[in-house]
């Protein structure tokens, strides 16, 4: 039977659009349906490229004794976490209530009244040990359900209000002592053998690494940088890095990165792209620029669509089996490369007989010493490149999410430096926001995807996209891209804002009305967009000078600090806002007659901090200028030359036409 998902755009739907289960997507329809028939609700919960969705998908949804069960005593809805992450935030929290844990495939079962009385995640066709199969839930559910439903009624009301409980209102002061704090506790958890925190399973987690990087420099502490540098070394050598064609996939299973969970996520990449060349900016070694390069060229490569956009994964599977097209047998690698460079290929990348992978290898260069290849490319690995997309290609999460692409923007964008193409393909990105995924009201849209935008915007979008907007000012000082993130930053505040409690909700003030209004504070794989808004409303201050934006900075940060005062670690991103916004600060404005000069372009580009915002003044767009920063109309652009004015920490220097006589400092980012 062909269900409703094969009228949806998601690749996720569409790949149940052939189940035999009746689903629905989300929608009022089925939840009317749920009431007139009088049945529970089977909600489902994952993403196209969840190795552990397809499982249960092979087990249970293409089966037609779980279809026959599920079509006849459950109204079955299933749900793209990435399109709709509001309605995930609200179910994985019941998950996580219900179970202490939480993960994709998320099982909900739940009244008509969107009420859940059962959360788990992936389940059995049938019991396995002890452990519950979905076939025996379905059957109890349903039975309880006719029977004796009160027990259920009273638990999804129960959870439904625990829900909605807005946790008590908790400011904190966002000071030094809470960066510690959180220092103390990377330093607890990190593992100083292979790099990383906690156990295994590990994640990237780049943002811990750039607070860790700005705590390395601000505190002058070597033990953070041996940190940073420990984890960003042992996951580039590992199997979390495609040693072949490049990106990260998204953890790895191990300890030592050798194994990874072979699914590869955009936001992972871009986000990493960010940490490799921060900790370049701040070491000077190659390799971290040469892993950001490849990290790059790989979203370029694989990820980014005809009009600009880039998707937002591919699979881990290929015919079935997880990691099969990233695995080699030293016999496979000298057919290619031929005896003698395939056998010196296998020594480098570690592939033996016996494999290190359900019997064949994942190229990897753990335990290796450093060697120039970290600055070259090889042209084995392209060789063996080619010769892996002859293989089942992986499949393609090809929607364009709008969060996900400004995350991508901000770091090609920041990437600049390695090669300009990157900027370019971070403005293509951007302009398929503004002309694809903006409504006639000037709303942004969450997904693009076969020329359809949909579902409202969530917090992330903003938040992030103002973030990205911002950088795309800093690369061109085009006061087009300020004006904009102004403006996206005041739709956010206004869209978002709790004023009464503090922080931002998930979604905006006129969205869908779930049985909770979910408000993320901690970071997980991403900064949550409570997070970013932060890091977005502190950048405008600093940038713009406006009391406005400071005040809602300074509410930020409050509430943040408050929020992460008992696990700081779990907001990493949010305290490296909090750093920067105690951090000293300079603003320099450039007036220019003939656009940015030359001298002030070399020094951003080679010595230019983090800790210092740029204004570039022309008569072209002094009176845009002047609606972003009002403080700048005072400053006048000369009939020739440039002249420079510069303020730190609130005091301001004479201004002069002499560049070199700034009090700048040279201090370059790098630390040899």
């Amino acid at each position: 039977m062909a269900n409703r998902l094969r009228q949806e755009k998601s690749p996720y739907l569409l790949q149940h659009g052939d189940n035999p289960v009746d689903w629905y997507p989300w929608c009022q329809e089925a939840f009317r349906r749920a009431r007139q028939e009088d049945k529970p609700v089977f909600l489902s919960i994952g993403y196209s490229t969840c190795h552990w969705c397809h499982v249960m998908a092979r087990e249970s949804f293409a089966d037609e004794e779980v279809a026959d069960a599920l079509n006849r005593d459950f109204i079955s809805i299933k749900v793209d976490r990435e399109e709709r992450p509001d309605v995930d935030a609200v179910y994985m929290e019941a998950c996580q209530a219900f179970t202490g844990s939480g993960g994709w495939p998320l099982t909900i079962l739940m009244t008509p009244e969107q009420k859940p009385f059962f959360a788990g995640t992936y389940l059995p066709k049938r019991g396995v040990s002890g452990h519950l199969g979905l076939l025996e839930l379905l059957e109890r559910a349903a039975g309880l359900w006719k029977g004796n439903r009160e027990g259920l009624l009273e638990t999804g009301n129960r959870v439904a209000e625990l829900l909605s409980r807005e946790a008590p209102s908790q400011e904190g002061e966002p000071d030094r002592a809470l960066l510690h704090r959180a220092y103390g506790q990377f330093r607890q958890r990190f593992d100083p053998v292979w790099g990383g925190f906690g156990r295994a399973p590990k994640f990237p987690t780049p943002h811990h690494l750039l607070f860790l990087l700005w705590y390395a420099q601000a505190e002058g502490s070597p033990e953070a940088l041996t940190m940073v540098e420990r984890t960003l070394d042992a996951m580039a050598h590992g199997g979390l890095q495609d040693q072949i064609g490049g990106g990260f996939s998204r953890y790895a299973t191990d300890r030592k990165w050798l194994v990874p969970h072979f699914e590869k996520m955009l936001y992972d990449n871009a986000l990493l792209i960010l940490a490799y060349l921060r900790a370049y900016e701040v070491t000077g070694k190659p390799r971290y620029a040469h892993t950001a390069r490849r990290t790059a060229d790989y979203m370029l490569a694989e990820l980014m669509g005809q009009e600009g956009g880039f998707f937002c994964g591919q699979d881990a599977d290929s015919e079935g089996e997880e990691g099969k097209f990233y695995t080699f047998t030293p016999e496979e690698v000298q057919a290619v490369l031929g005896k003698e460079d395939g056998e010196a290929f296998c020594r480098c990348y570690g592939i033996t007989p016996a494999g290190n992978f359900e019997g064949k290898s994942i190229p990897n260069r753990i335990g290796q010493e450093e060697e120039e290849a970290w600055a070259a490319e090889d042209s084995r690995l392209r060789r063996l490149a080619c010769y892996r997309r002859e293989r089942t290609r992986l499949h393609l999460d090809d929607k364009v999410l709008l969060s996900w692409n400004a995350w991508t923007i901000l770091a090609l964008t920041r990437a600049r430096t390695l090669d300009r193409g990157y900027l370019e393909a971070a403005c293509r990105a951007h302009q398929l926001i503004r002309t694809r995924m903006t409504d006639e009201r000037n709303r942004l849209y969450l997904r693009y995807r076969a020329g359809e935008a949909a579902h409202k915007e969530q917090l992330e979008d903003y938040a992030v996209y103002t973030l990205a907007l911002l950088e795309l000012y800093r690369a061109s000082f085009d006061a087009a891209y300020l004006e904009e993130a102004i403006f996206r930053a005041d739709q956010m505040v206004d869209l978002f804002e709790d004023r009464d409690r503090g922080g931002y909700f998930i979604t905006p003030r006129d969205g869908e009305q779930l049985i909770a209004r979910p408000k993320e504070v901690y970071d997980g794989a991403i900064p949550s967009g409570n997070s970013a808004a932060a890091m977005a409303l502190q950048a405008l201050a600093d940038l713009t000078g406006e009391v406005r934006w400071r005040e809602a900075a300074h509410r930020q940060l409050r509430f943040l600090a408050g929020a992460a005062a008992e696990h700081p670690i779990e907001s990493s991103f949010g305290l490296l806002a909090i750093a920067k916004a105690l951090s000293p600060h300079r603003e320099l404005v450039c007036a220019a007659a003939e656009g940015l000069p030359r001298e002030l372009e070399v020094y951003l580009r080679t010595k230019g901090g983090e800790d210092l915002s740029v204004l570039v003044k022309t008569a072209e767009n002094e009176a845009q200028l002047a609606r972003c920063a009002p403080f700048t109309a005072s400053y006048p652009v000369p009939e020739q030359g440039t002249v420079y004015y510069l303020c730190e920490n609130g005091a301001c220097q004479a201004p002069t036409r002499d560049f070199d006589r700034l009090p700048l400092g040279n201090r370059p980012c790098r630390n040899s």
